[in-house]
């Protein structure tokens, strides 16, 4: 028996020596749970959702779990509405975790001085737009593993510590906006390809390591040397004497009064020659007519410039002389437009510029009457006009609900103007991007999806007339909304008429990979580019300012790259995620756009599947509301 128990004495020492040095992986999970809920008691939010009576919080939103669920190892909660400091000894205990992302939240105070201490996997951390004051912990600077570091839009403070050289992995460090003081230390990291530390209270000289980061990186701080201005003539300024600083003063003053007499001569000269010009009804500098108009209230805009006047100052800009003087010929009509004018009125309308575009500039033209059109003056068109005319012919004849459709052109041989509908909400493109202010209306989903939906038919259409019609120039951009929000796109048809010169190269973000001639762009193109514009409706990002992303790569490769390494949540437009019942949706319509922006033409789904993909999308959306869109005003209202 006493043998027995001196056995038994040693097995069971035996056994936890073997659970002290090869833990299960119970306790893990059991501890990962602990630490987040002493978070959520701690700083609430939308975590306060999560099921308590679950034994794994592996299936709580925002976290995401090892194979087998034996530890979390991401940790997404960015805009859940977290408030409060974070609590010490709990997220420090997640000993697997990779990622951890508490953007956009109103999380404030000092990080705790463990928070580091035991994430030895860490390898991206996002804290951007929070509250959080203090130093960096010191612990952050041995984490080798991280990649990704973003404490942008916080109110760190202190010295940015030269320890961060010891992160020789990075690839991306956003310190800027910030408190940060001091000079910026001479960081000797091979893998930082995204940096920036505007808007901060630093000093002193920019290291040589970091003089070929964009200038934009470094403004709002009181630094020097390349990309900024050099350090040397900042000294030399400093040591002017009093004597010289009050000579260039009493210099200035005098330089100042001169300019005033000068512009108070001119003045008097260009009333008279005014006054002039007004008696005589026209004028003709540099060759351009422009018919004599009536100023009478509300009958033209603000600058009172005509249609002809405005395309005259753009020729003057470059230089070129107007050919546009009325001419023999006139507008040529499309269908029944119940418009009553010529291009007399036209020239005589008040005008402004919308944008210049790829093919050329467009102008809102408001006639006497008041009736108000959108007029493309192409550009590098070298098309004779029989030519011309039967394309215009092809173009006119397209009749959809979401396409803007062409109701007029002219030509002669250096001018063409073609005439549509004036959409005055504007394009897709200054919806989404316009406009990031406090007074900005939010962009729904519903309102999404159905603009969606409205691009995707109307190209759908294009591709119905012939297996050769396509766009060859789908961006948002080209899709107009109206006062409902509708889609129309615009510009069909005129990525045929340009020549090489004015068309666009394939850094524009919306091009597919295989396209090399832009006047000939394949139906599986215009596929690739709706994908495109799927993922800017999604992501909120230009696809033309790739550099915003974090990975420094186009739209859709940065999409993907995100949805394997990280979480796809990560992806949406922060706007996007205060709605709860449409994330299924989302993920739906993002892989839709994962499947249109594939490397391959052959495995793009046509424009027909993808109408019909967003069609059930859009029906699951509404599957719980009275089947109408949400008014975009009254959300304003709710957020």
């Amino acid at each position: 028996m006493g043998q027995f128990n001196f056995h038994h004495h040693h097995l069971l020492l035996l056994l936890a020596a073997v659970f002290i040095l090869f833990p299960s992986a119970a306790p893990d999970i059991a501890s990962d749970r602990a630490a987040l809920l002493a978070l959520r008691s701690a700083v609430g939010g939308r975590v306060l959702l999560w099921d308590l009576s679950s034994a794994t919080p592996c299936s709580w939103s925002g976290v995401i779990c090892s194979p087998g669920n034996s530890s979390v190892i991401e940790l997404h909660f960015p805009g859940m509405g977290l408030s409060g400091q974070i609590p010490p000894r709990t997220l420090s205990n997640m000993t697997n975790l990779n990622t951890l992302s508490l953007r956009y939240n109103a999380l404030s105070g000092p990080l705790p001085a463990d928070l580091f201490s035991s994430l030895v996997s860490l390898r991206n951390l996002y804290l951007q737009h929070n509250f959080f004051t203090g130093p960096i912990p010191d612990s952050l600077f041995n984490l080798t593993s991280l990649v990704r570091v973003n404490l942008a839009a916080n109110n760190f403070s202190g010295q940015i510590s030269p320890s961060f050289n010891n992160l020789t992995r990075l690839g991306t460090l956003y310190l800027q906006n910030n408190s940060f003081s001091g000079p910026i230390p001479d960081l000797n990291l091979p893998s930082l390809v995204q940096f920036d530390v505007s808007n901060n209270n630093l000093t002193g000289q920019i290291p040589n390591g970091l003089s070929r980061k964009p200038r934009n990186s470094f403004l709002g701080n009181s630094l020097c040397g390349e990309p900024l201005n050099s350090c040397g003539n900042e000294k030399r300024n400093k040591k002017l004497s009093s004597g010289a600083i009050a000579g260039i003063i009493i210099g200035s003053v005098l330089g100042f009064l001169l300019i005033l007499l000068l512009l108070f001569c001119l003045c008097r000269i260009c009333v008279r020659k005014g006054s002039k010009s007004k008696n005589e009804g026209v004028s003709t500098e540099k060759g351009l007519e422009i018919p004599k108009v009536a100023e009478k209230s509300g009958e033209r805009d603000e600058t009172g410039t005509s249609f002809a006047a405005a395309m005259g100052a753009k020729d003057k800009e470059k230089g070129e002389p107007n050919v546009l003087s009325g001419g023999k010929k006139g507008l040529v009509f499309f269908g029944k437009t119940g418009w009553n004018f010529d291009l007399e009125d036209l020239l005589k309308a008040s005008a402004e510029v919308l944008g210049k575009g790829t093919f050329g500039t467009a102008y809102k033209a408001v006639m006497e009457t008041g009736v108000a059109v959108a007029v493309k003056r192409l550009r590098d068109v070298n098309m004779g006009e029989k030519e011309f005319g039967e394309k215009m012919e092809e173009i006119g004849r397209m009749d959809h609900e979401n396409l803007v459709a062409l109701r007029a052109y002219y030509f002669n041989r250096d001018e063409k103007l073609l005439v549509y509908d004036y959409l005055p909400m504007g394009s897709l493109s200054a919806l989404l991007h316009g406009n990031k202010g406090a007074g900005r209306t939010p962009l729904n989903w519903d309102t999404r999806a159905a603009i969606a939906l409205g691009a995707a038919r109307g190209i759908s259409y294009l591709h119905s007339q012939g297996s050769t019609v396509s766009h060859g120039n789908i961006k948002s951009s080209n899709i107009l909304l109206t006062k409902s929000y509708e889609a129309r796109v615009s510009d069909f048809g005129l990525a045929q008429l340009a020549g090489p010169s004015a068309t666009p190269n394939r850094v524009a973000g919306y091009r597919a990979p295989e396209v090399t001639d832009p006047r000939k762009v394949s139906q599986k193109a215009d596929v690739y580019s709706f994908g495109v514009l799927l993922l800017e409706l999604l992501t909120g990002k230009a696809p033309t300012h790739s550099l915003m992303n974090e990975e420094g790569v186009d739209l859709p490769r940065w999409v993907q790259s995100v949805v394997r390494e990280e979480w796809t949540a990560e992806v949406f437009d922060l706007e996007l995620l205060r709605y709860q019942n449409v994330e299924e949706d989302m993920v739906q319509l993002l892989q839709l756009a994962v499947d249109c922006t594939e490397q391959y033409p052959d495995k793009r789904p046509s424009m027909v599947d993808v109408v019909g993909k967003v069609e059930e999308i859009c029906r699951l959306s509404l599957r719980d509301q009275s089947g109408d869109i949400v008014n975009v005003e009254e959300e304003q209202i709710a957020f």
